[in-house]
C-alpha cells in the first residue's frame, strides 16, 4: 500500500474553542473583535455553537471511521475572574473528554488556543508579573478535565504568538508581509517560561502525554537567502525544539512554507495562494516534519494541525493525499510520527479573517448551525480505516 503508517496511529480532526464554540464573551478576543477600528473581518459571534452542540460533532468525528479528536478549552469560562472558578465549565468540558472515550475516540486537549481571560490580558498577559503562576494555578484548575485525555497541549502556537506583536508593528507602517517575520524574543520566553510552569504541574499529574505545539514550515531559500533561513529557523523554531527536548510529545501544525532571500522572507515567484493567504503546498508537511524529528531526536511528535483553505473540497482532498504522502516518506524515513489530526473539523471562525477561509471537513449553515459533512470527511475515514492511502 502506498503510504502507509504504523499500527495505532491516530487518525483525527481538530477545533479550538473560540472558532467553533461561539458566545466566548469573557476573552481578549472577544474584546478585540468589537473593539473600534478592529481589524477582524467580522466577529465570532456564535461561531459553530459547538459549546451546546459538541454531541454532534463528536458523532461525525466516529462515524467517519476517525479515531482521535483535539479540542481546546476556554480559559475564560473556567475562571471569568481571577480565583472565580466555574465548576460547570469544568464539568462541561469533562464531559466532552467522556464523550470522546465513550464514542472510542482519543482525546487530545488543549489548555491555551489563543484566547485568555480579559483579567488576564489587562494585567500584561504572558508578560504580566504573575503570568506564569497563573497558567499554571489554570493548569490544576483544568486537571479533572484531563484525566483520561491521551495528549495534552500547554500552549498552541507559541512561536506564532510571539510574531503577533512583530506583525502588528510591519502593519501599521505598511511593509508587506511574506511568510512569518521573526518573534518577539521578550514575548518568547515569557510564553517558553509559561509553558515549563505548566509542565511541571501536567507531569505530576496523570499518564497522558504532554507538550506544546508549535508552527512548522518548509523554508525555501532563494537567491543566497541560506544564512537568513538559518536565522528565521533559530528565531521561530530551535530554540522552541530546545525548550521542548524534555516533553512527552511535540505537536506540529503545518500548512506551507516561507521563501527566504538575503534581505528575508519575500513571495514565492510561482506561490499560489489559498483562501487564507497562504502558499498552496502540500509537500511542506514532511520536510517540516522531517527536521522537527532531526531538532528533539526521541521526543514522540504528532501533527497536530494540517490543512487547505479552499472551497473546492476535490482540491481539499489532493492536498490531503499529497501532504500524507510526504509525511509517510518522512516516517519510513526514521520520523517518530504518532498521529494526524485535520485542520478543521467544521468551516469554523479564522480569527481576523472571520468566516471566509473554509478549513473544515464538514461545511456549517451560518443560520441554523446545521452540519454538513464534504466528501473529504469520508476520504480522511477510509484513509484511517485503511491506515494509508490507496494506489
Amino acid at each position: 500500500m502506498t503510504g502507509a503508517f504504523p499500527p495505532g496511529f491516530l487518525w483525527g480532526a481538530a477545533t479550538a474553542a473560540h472558532q467553533v464554540e461561539g458566545g466566548n464573551v469573557n476573552n481578549h478576543y472577544w474584546e478585540w473583535e468589537h473593539a473600534e477600528h478592529s481589524p477582524f473581518a467580522e466577529p465570532s459571534g456564535d461561531a459553530c455553537d459547538s459549546y451546546h452542540r459538541w454531541r454532534e460533532d463528536l458523532d461525525l468525528v466516529a462515524d467517519a471511521g476517525l479515531t482521535a479528536y483535539r479540542f481546546s478549552i476556554e480559559w475564560s469560562r473556567i475562571e471569568p475572574e481571577e480565583g472565580e472558578v466555574s465548576r460547570a465549565a469544568v464539568d462541561h468540558y469533562r464531559r466532552i473528554v467522556d464523550g470522546c472515550r465513550d464514542r472510542g475516540l482519543t482525546p487530545l486537549v488543549t489548555l491555551s488556543h489563543f484566547t485568555t481571560p480579559r483579567w488576564f490580558h489587562r494585567d500584561g498577559s504572558w508578560q504580566g508579573p504573575n503570568a506564569g503562576d497563573r497558567f499554571a494555578r489554570f493548569t490544576e484548575l483544568a486537571l479533572p478535565i484531563l484525566e483520561d485525555a491521551a495528549y495534552v497541549v500547554t500552549i498552541n502556537e507559541p512561536n506564532l504568538m510571539a510574531c503577533l506583536p512583530v506583525l502588528g508593528r510591519m502593519g501599521a507602517q505598511g511593509e508587506p508581509i511574506h511568510g512569518l517575520p521573526k518573534p518577539d524574543q521578550a514575548l518568547t520566553d515569557a510564553l517558553l517560561s509559561a509553558h515549563c510552569r505548566s509542565m511541571d504541574v501536567l507531569r505530576s499529574a496523570g499518564p497522558f502525554a504532554a507538550g506544546l505545539t508549535l508552527v512548522g514550515q518548509e523554508y525555501l531559500a532563494e537567491d543566497g537567502g541560506e544564512e537568513q533561513v538559518a536565522a528565521y529557523r533559530g528565531a521561530m523554531e530551535d530554540q522552541f525544539f530546545d525548550v521542548a527536548k524534555g516533553d512527552d510529545f511535540v505537536g506540529m501544525q503545518i500548512y506551507s512554507c516561507t521563501h527566504i532571500g538575503p534581505e528575508g522572507p519575500r513571495a514565492g515567484v510561482d506561490s499560489e495562494p489559498t483562501l487564507a493567504f497562504m502558499e498552496r503546498r502540500p509537500q511542506a508537511l514532511g520536510a517540516a516534519i522531517t527536521r522537527a524529528a532531526e531538532m528533539v531526536p526521541g521526543v514522540p511528535l504528532v501533527v497536530t494541525e494540517n490543512g487547505l483553505a479552499t472551497a473546492d473540497d476535490d482540491d481539499r482532498i489532493r492536498f490531503t493525499a499529497d501532504a500524507l504522502r510526504s509525511l509517510a516518506e518522512a516516517i519510513a524515513a526514521g520520523a517518530d510520527v504518532r498521529g494526524y489530526t485535520h485542520w478543521s473539523l467544521l468551516d469554523n471562525f479564522e480569527w481576523m479573517d472571520g468566516y471566509r477561509p473554509t478549513f473544515g471537513l464538514v461545511a456549517v449553515d451560518r443560520t441554523t448551525f446545521a452540519r454538513t459533512p464534504k466528501p473529504s470527511l469520508a476520504w480522511l475515514g477510509e484513509v484511517a480505516r485503511r491506515n494509508g492511502l490507496a494506489g
